[in-house]
């Protein structure tokens, strides 16, 4: 797996990050069949967050973008190694954005979109000496915010091993959260002999859906 940033190729993977109002995005942009899927707004920071966004069945990422509450915000993605660069060899049926805070200040979000087509599967890999592994791709896991303090345990699955755990935080909101909801959610995170343990701590939430997103490296 290579972290890919700003690749375009034949207008089929767009990795474009853009500044702007809902509804201005260009994740289906030069594609036929397009289903559109947004995200949260996510919360980025001084150190590099993860949110993962999925297709529906049977329908694979061929199109990414983002909106940023504001400038100075870096947003990738990670794409699997293969020629050519294209939906189901780069990318398959979800995708993980990468965001990292870049310039100090207020609190800055990212609200990442991906462009849907159906599935009709990848092509063939240019071989190597050593064929790449797999692409490791992290299980995602989805937290309802509640207000109060709320504690919570993630392991992978029978059989597999912890390799890393990783979390972020997201709004369904229209618009970028203000300042004041961001900073009402806080999460500590730790990881013992392979299970990851939660605290999240929540203010009022008048109306709005938040979320954590606990990524498990299971290998």
């Amino acid at each position: 797996m290579r972290r890919l940033a700003g690749v375009v190729v034949a207008a089929v993977v767009l990795a474009c990050v853009c500044a702007g109002a809902a509804g201005a995005t260009n994740e289906c942009k030069g594609l036929q069949v397009c289903v559109p899927v947004a995200g949260p707004w996510v919360v980025a920071g001084g150190a590099e967050v993860s949110f993962q966004l999925a297709c529906p069945a049977r329908f694979v990422v061929a199109g990414l973008d983002a909106e940023l509450s504001r400038s100075g915000i870096d947003v990738t993605f990670r794409g699997s190694l293969g020629s050519p660069v294209n939906p189901g060899i780069t990318t398959s049926r979800s995708v993980e954005f990468l965001g990292r805070l870049l310039v100090g200040g207020a609190p800055a979000t990212f609200r990442p979109h991906i462009g849907c087509v159906p599935a009709s599967g990848g092509g063939e890999r240019f071989p190597t000496v050593h064929k790449p592994a797999p692409a490791l791709v992290p299980t995602a896991i989805e937290i309802a915010v509640r207000p109060g303090v709320h504690r919570y345990v993630e392991r992978c699955a029978a059989g597999k091993r912890l390799t890393g755990a990783t979390n972020a935080v997201g709004f369904y909101t229209s618009a970028p959260p203000p300042s004041a909801l961001v900073r009402s959610i806080t999460v500590s995170q730790g990881v013992r002999a392979g299970v990851v343990r939660l605290a999240v701590r929540a203010g009022a939430l008048p109306g709005v859906r938040a979320v954590v997103q606990v990524e498990l490296d299971c290998a």
